[in-house]
């Protein structure tokens, strides 16, 4: 495996390090980008995929992220790989201001008052009142979810898909340059080296 640790994190570290990166959020950032970047497919491809990981984090179907994603990546002819990279929105950090979000925008969309018990939220309570839960906490943050699913997927496809275009562009132009130069240091001979000199 390339860039392997000598020494492996221990899990506590790798799981600490998942939720606060060591190396910083810029420099985890921009590595993600470059990772995503370099991926091989088409800007649409990697685009959508990202998208669509993206859109899935805004559902409440917490476990099947990962699965939505792929499905929803390859409904839109998206990057697997990039879809599950755009899972990462949703993480530990993002999902409590991304369920009241959801919640809000489906209580908002139904018509219904904004329900107490999405500040109350508990297993106990889920477990004694499982059919109250459904009714005020999950149904509203379904259609919220889709809703914000369906407008995230457009919000970050145009800008990711032109970032992309930008990026593999320059890179297929610096890969053309290098073999141009080193063409030309090809054809020039040995001799012809030493009388630049």
């Amino acid at each position: 495996m390339l860039f392997r640790r000598r020494i492996p994190l221990r899990w506590w570290q790798r799981v600490r390090n998942a939720l606060w990166p060591t190396s910083g959020w810029r420099r985890s950032g921009k590595y993600l980008w470059r990772r995503l970047a370099r991926l091989r497919d088409s800007p649409h491809g990697i685009a959508a995929g990202v998208a669509s990981g993206i859109a899935i984090s805004f559902t409440p179907f917490m476990g099947f992220h990962l699965i939505g994603a792929m499905g929803l990546a390859l409904v839109t002819r998206g990057n697997v790989i990039a879809a599950w990279i755009g899972t990462l929105v949703g993480n530990p950090w993002t999902f409590p201001f991304i369920w009241l979000l959801i919640h809000r925008v489906g209580t908002w969309i139904l018509g219904l008052p904004p329900t107490a018990e999405a500040e109350r939220l508990s297993i106990d309570l889920l477990v004694a009142h499982p059919a109250v839960m459904i009714e005020s906490l999950l149904w509203p943050m379904s259609v919220g979810g889709v809703t914000l699913a369906v407008l995230t997927w457009f919000a970050s496809y145009w800008p990711l898909r032109r970032a992309l275009e930008r990026f593999q562009e320059s890179r297929r132009l610096r890969i053309i340059a290098v073999s141009e130069r080193k063409a030309r240091d090809d054809r020039v001979g040995p001799g012809d080296m030493a009388h630049r000199v």
